[in-house]
């Protein structure tokens, strides 16, 4: 076969820039330390590369996320530390407003501290983070969670939607606790009232607390079943029980029908769940059979209060104002868990929605105002003073004093303190229920943040542990795509050492042949 001298050079310059271009990519291999430089070098290779570094992109993401969790976890610790500080001291300043040789001006001594102190648990409620968003607002960083109302109460503005961040392919991690959840659901435990009904004038011989609650499930399942109740003191040092039905339930109190009227601080009677504080101021002179026998006091469930609010938007000056449950029943079944909206499509006509209104919301109830100055719905009757226009509005919530907000319970401790009591015995046993009230409820308040506390340290155990896991997820990716990718710095050298070699002879025998002429050989 015969080769031109054409073709001899065409395919000489196409094996040496193949040889050429092999030996630059080793070099380039060897010099960047990685073997695939295009998806050609390795398809299967380049693929799995690919994955590895999509799956690591998705684990600094993870890593991201905890850093963030754990500063916004850290941050609510923090504040949530400092308000159990507050409240602690707020307890203390209860208990020694309790002695009884403080005047008027001590207890409202105590009452300005524990101004100062409320001032300081709002200000922490509504702290910002770094990025001036609000902790305990839920979803609604930007809304302050508390605010002040012309009352002196104290309302929740956020929502109740925790955040979270996804933190690996299974979980995620709640990064804030809402201001409801932590302070607004704390249990009151004064949910009960105490009535002298006999005699009718308070002397301060005998008195019964307001209740505290002990037990909750005691509580919702036998007191507030049969109530009201009748304690009835009988003597010195026996007293019976009666429920709402007339039922003797002396037996099921834990004195069994016998106190001790003599005891220093007083005596207890407990019912259900619930405990009464039973002080007597009987003289020496006096015969406590005598003084006591016959008082007898009303204990009870404190009654829901119903409040109303008049929509901006309404066209007339008609007022709604607060109700009062006049049907128990009829309220019990029918007025709305979440509050209800009152809306008259005339002056006298009216339909009552369950809140939240939708689009689809139907009325639960309809009626005829008659413009007597009340309305009675859903077991319940409001006060109105002028007349209704049409498509007015009034928005009615309830409150059923199963939880307190802890704002509100330093407020009317506060209040208390700075109430003069001397030489009044209903204002002092007024006092009295104030501070057990007070006492109970920061306990129960502080308890609520506790719990939050504890969720917070757990969830920071499982970020740590998610730490630990996404590092080695990260460690065994890295080495896995420098087994794939990297260059084996021993082959590829020796193979730099084939090609150059390769190459050299290449251009020695280009040359050489490149010279010969058939004349050479005559």
């Amino acid at each position: 076969m015969r080769i031109s001298t054409g073709q001899y050079f065409a395919n000489s310059t196409t094996t040496y820039a193949k040889n050429f271009s092999d030996t630059a990519k080793t070099q380039e291999q060897i010099s960047s330390g990685k073997r695939i430089q295009t998806a050609s070098d390795d398809p299967i290779g380049a693929s799995k590369l690919l994955q590895l570094r999509q799956q690591s992109t998705v684990l600094d993401q993870y890593s991201a996320n905890i850093t963030s969790a754990n500063n916004s976890l850290l941050s609510e610790e923090s504040v949530l530390k400092n308000i159990t500080t507050a409240l602690q001291r707020a307890g203390e300043l209860a208990l020694e407003a309790g002695n009884g040789a403080l005047t008027d001006d001590d207890r409202a001594s105590i009452g300005s501290e524990i101004g100062q102190i409320k001032d300081t648990v709002y200000g922490l409620l509504n702290t910002k983070d770094a990025n001036g968003q609000y902790l305990f607002s839920g979803s609604k960083t930007t809304t302050q969670p508390y605010s002040l109302n012309s009352d002196g109460t104290y309302t929740y503005q956020g929502d109740e939607t925790q955040l979270s961040l996804q933190v690996s392919d299974t979980l995620s991690v709640a990064t804030n606790d809402t201001g409801f959840s932590i302070f607004d659901l704390a249990t009151n435990t004064s949910r009960t009232q105490t009535t002298q009904t006999s005699p009718s004038t308070v002397d301060g011989k005998l008195s019964v607390s307001n209740g505290q609650m002990t037990s909750l499930t005691s509580y919702n399942t036998k007191f507030a079943a049969s109530q009201p109740y009748s304690l009835t003191f009988t003597s010195g040092t026996q007293y019976t029980i009666t429920d709402a039905s007339g039922n003797d339930v002396t037996a099921q109190s834990d004195g069994k029908g016998t106190y001790n009227y003599k005891k220093e601080g007083g005596d207890t009677v407990s019912l259900y769940g619930v405990t009464f504080n039973v002080n007597s101021n009987v003289p020496s002179t006096d015969n406590a059979d005598t003084v006591l026998a016959g008082r007898t006091f009303s204990l009870k469930a404190t009654p829901d209060t119903i409040t109303t609010n008049r929509l901006a938007s309404n066209t007339s000056t008609a007022q709604m104002t607060a109700g009062s449950v006049t049907n128990a029943a009829t309220y019990t079944a029918g007025f709305p868990t979440n509050g209800a909206l009152i809306k008259f499509s005339s002056a006298t006509d009216y339909q009552v929605f369950a809140q939240p209104i939708t689009d689809s919301s139907k009325p639960i109830s309809s009626g005829t105002y008659d413009g007597s100055g009340t309305l009675t719905t859903t077991g319940v009757t409001f006060n109105v003073s002028g007349t209704p226009a049409t498509n007015d509005q009034f928005t009615v919530s309830a409150n059923t004093h199963s939880t307190q907000n802890v704002l509100d319970t330093l407020n009317q401790l506060q209040v208390a303190l700075n109430t003069p009591t001397a030489n009044d015995p209903a204002a002092q046993l007024k006092l009295r229920n104030s501070l057990e009230s007070a006492v109970g409820n920061l306990q129960s308040a502080t308890n609520r943040v506790d719990v939050t506390r504890g969720s917070i340290g757990a969830r920071g155990n499982a970020l740590d542990i998610q730490t630990t896991e996404i590092e080695s997820l990260q460690m065994a990716n890295s080495t896995t795509q420098s087994q794939i990718g990297d260059t084996d710095l021993a082959k590829a050298t020796t193979q730099l050492t084939l090609q150059q070699t390769m190459l050299q002879a290449a251009q020695l025998s280009f040359a050489k042949i490149s010279q010969l002429n058939l004349f050479d050989r005559l």
